[in-house]
């Protein structure tokens, strides 16, 4: 059967599983992964792209990724074939490093991303890389020692992660590391890899299918939203600035665009502010942290008044049209 082509769409939550070719090792020392640790950082900042999670291990890797202006194909092309060189040269070696197509699953938000992010930081502990928490809690080839704040990886987004466990950084590293060590006894979840489970919704006797595709982890509604609503074509013009967003929001809501930076608690400021990080983070694929700084707010609180705008735009669709004229 003919493979799908990946929906691969800047702003939508990724997880991305690259294996080496023939399940061969695509790492044979630090140095290797170190290599491509730098390299990945690099591109990072250079695509805005953001992680969220990430995993080394022997012969494959685990990223979840949200890409937010560069398509996923582009970013990926540049890291493997960046890796793969660099690796052949050093180890001697000629042809493929990479299985032919990696794999990537478009995941819906919620409630996915922690899940995930755990699925994917206990990964090296599954496979046996680690023995227990305390190891990984400092193993250096994943998110989750940096995330408990004993490695440093420029480009992962502890503060997005950290703020859905509570606003004291000590205290939410503790909820966050009792919430990844719940999930060993969980094992392998292949439900979070796989995509396209079709499911049923059993009630009065009668059960309803819904909407599925094996490139989505996602609920049925979230499934049909991706095919109805044709996101490219929805999109907001990428020549959208800030400036501009936040004038054409301030218009619409009534406001005063210098209220969507101020400390004001009225609910309409912040369905207006909440709009507006949506728009620009999610529809746009602005960076979080340019808006942040405009917005005087943190960037986990762009990442959080996003979903609030997301749902908002949902029960809201006039507002769409208004903002794109």
């Amino acid at each position: 059967m003919p493979r799908h082509a990946r929906l691969d769409i800047p702003g939508l939550l990724q997880h991305v599983i690259v294996r080496g070719i023939e399940r061969r090792d695509i790492f044979l020392d630090d140095q290797d992964r170190q290599s491509f640790i730098d390299r990945f950082s690099t591109l990072l900042h250079k695509t805005n792209t953001e992680c969220l999670a990430w995993a080394l291990m022997t012969n494959h890797f685990h990223l979840l990724l949200y890409p937010r202006q560069v398509k996923l194909a582009i970013f990926m092309r540049r890291l493997l074939t960046g890796h793969a060189v660099t690796f052949n040269q050093r180890h001697r070696r000629a042809g493929h490093l990479f299985q032919n197509r990696y794999k990537s699953i478009v995941c819906e938000e919620e409630p996915y991303l922690l899940e995930l992010v755990r699925y994917i930081h206990l990964n090296p502990l599954r496979a046996g890389l680690v023995k227990g928490m305390p190891e990984l809690d400092h193993y250096p080839w994943s998110g989750h020692a940096v995330l408990m704040g004993n490695s440093a990886f420029v480009g992962q987004q502890t503060e997005e992660v950290l703020a859905r466990f509570g606003r004291r950084q000590k205290d939410s590293r503790q909820k966050y590391r009792t919430f990844v060590q719940d999930g060993i006894a969980q094992g392998k979840r292949g439900e979070l890899v796989g995509g396209g489970l079709q499911r049923s919704l059993k009630g009065a006797g009668i059960a309803e299918e819904e909407f599925f595709d094996e490139r989505v982890l996602g609920s049925g509604d979230f499934v049909e939203n991706l095919r109805q609503e044709q996101e490219l074509a929805k999109r907001l013009p990428v020549a959208t600035t800030l400036p501009e967003m936040i004038k054409q929001v301030a218009a619409v809501f009534g406001i005063k665009p210098e209220a969507l930076s101020q400390r004001n608690r009225s609910k309409q400021i912040a369905d207006a502010r909440s709009v507006l990080c949506y728009f620009m983070v999610r529809e746009i694929g602005h960076n979080g942290a340019e808006i942040a700084r405009a917005l005087r707010i943190s960037r986990a609180g762009v990442s959080m008044a996003a979903r609030r705008g997301e749902v908002i735009i949902q029960n809201e669709p006039s507002l769409r049209k208004q903002l794109m004229g």
